[in-house]
């Protein structure tokens, strides 16, 4: 079996998390991935601990299957270097701010000129055009301006520093890779490359799709805790007697009627279907009572084979040793360099096809120990 990918050869001049996980996911699914980086100012995610066989875990994650090339791109030797190689490459992934790549030499339509077949993608934080293009920003900022912190989170505490980068991975990468590979399949008829503008902000506005689509038709806005996904229903979660937390996502009649059945409250089927907010505030208040009246692994049990949309909040390490976890292969042991008996557990690619195999052949290389 081949990698899907296979033939697919890919310059990544990105840091940090967006373009590195996109350009992750075309290594793992076969695609060669020349990883640019520069020698004298490090990619802060080999500096971010914790660390692991010598070396940032997230680095080894984010960059495994990549051969790392160290560049001074303000040597116009590199630059040469570069475009003397650039006819090699199907794709480009740069994450640098508007501008930046013009003035090294090595934008979209000088590196076009001499590969007419080049696909080239920029992700930024604001995209390259308007008034916040040349600002700088986090995914806490992204999330921020697209509407999206506005619509979580409590009333009382306000939006949730989340715990997983949407922007970045949802937002950025997520829809970078969609927008190469549509690319890649549109030059097969064209024959020709084209630039892609990939705004983290602009991609996190559409990730809120249904409470963006009913206030965009002109319906009321739906502000946190107002809506039927944001904590404005029973949908939510609720603490166990000993402080952990249950995710009841029971909507639907039978998920409804079963879970009510399991607490002794039919209340719930009295006022579940209700859009009135003091009567969701009211279930909600009947239901945390219920909740408050065992503990995690009491409730954990109880729900284990019940099939209403009700499971236990896990952190990180319950979760990568649940049974789920385990029967899915979320984890995989991938060498610390090619051929090494010594291995580092990672997240596995969660894409799993028919035929096509996935490679986890080294982890993220020490900086400037790959090769072109």
């Amino acid at each position: 079996m081949d990698a899907a990918l296979n033939g697919l050869k890919v310059l990544d001049f990105s840091t940090l998390l967006p373009g590195p996980f996109a350009t992750l996911y075309f290594a793992d699914l076969g695609a060669d991935v020349i990883h640019v980086e520069s020698p004298l100012r490090p990619d802060l995610i080999r500096l971010f601990p914790p660390y692991a066989n010598g070396q940032a875990t997230s680095h080894s994650y984010l960059n495994r299957n990549k051969q790392s090339i160290a560049l001074d791109l303000k040597d116009a030797e590199n630059i040469e270097l570069i475009k003397s190689k650039i006819s090699e490459f199907d794709i480009v992934v740069e994450q640098f701010r508007p501008g930046v790549m013009k003035r090294l030499g090595l934008d979209y339509q000088t590196l076009v000129e001499i590969n007419p077949r080049l696909i080239y993608c920029s992700i930024t934080g604001y995209g390259q055009t308007g008034v916040y293009k040349n600002k700088a920003g986090h995914d806490i900022n992204y999330l921020a301006l697209s509407g999206v912190a506005g619509q979580s989170g409590r009333k009382q505490s306000g939006p949730p520093p989340m715990g997983v980068q949407i922007a970045d991975v949802a937002g950025g990468s997520l829809h970078a890779i969609i927008a190469i590979l549509t690319a890649v399949i549109e030059r097969q008829h064209s024959g020709k490359g084209q630039y892609i503008d990939i705004s983290m902000t602009d991609c996190s506005a559409v990730l809120n799709s249904m409470a963006a689509a009913a206030t965009l038709a002109g319906k009321k806005p739906q502000y946190r805790e107002e809506g039927l996904l944001n904590g404005g229903a029973f949908y939510d979660y609720y603490q166990t007697q000993d402080a952990r937390y249950l995710s009841i996502g029971s909507l639907e009649p039978q998920f409804m009627s079963g879970l009510a059945s399991i607490l002794d409250l039919p209340l719930l089927l009295q006022l579940g279907n209700s859009f009135n907010q003091a009567d969701q505030h009211l279930l909600k208040q009947a239901i945390q009572e219920k909740i408050s009246t065992k503990t995690f692994a009491e409730w954990s049990a109880i729900f284990a084979d019940q099939d209403v949309c009700v499971e236990p909040v896990l952190d990180l390490e319950e979760a990568f040793n649940s049974e789920l976890a385990k029967e899915r292969q979320w984890t995989v042991e991938v060498p610390l360099s090619v051929g090494s008996e010594q291995t580092e557990t990672q997240l596995a690619c969660p894409i799993k096809f028919s035929r096509s195999k996935t490679k986890y052949q080294y982890v993220g290389q020490k900086l400037g120990a790959g090769e072109w």
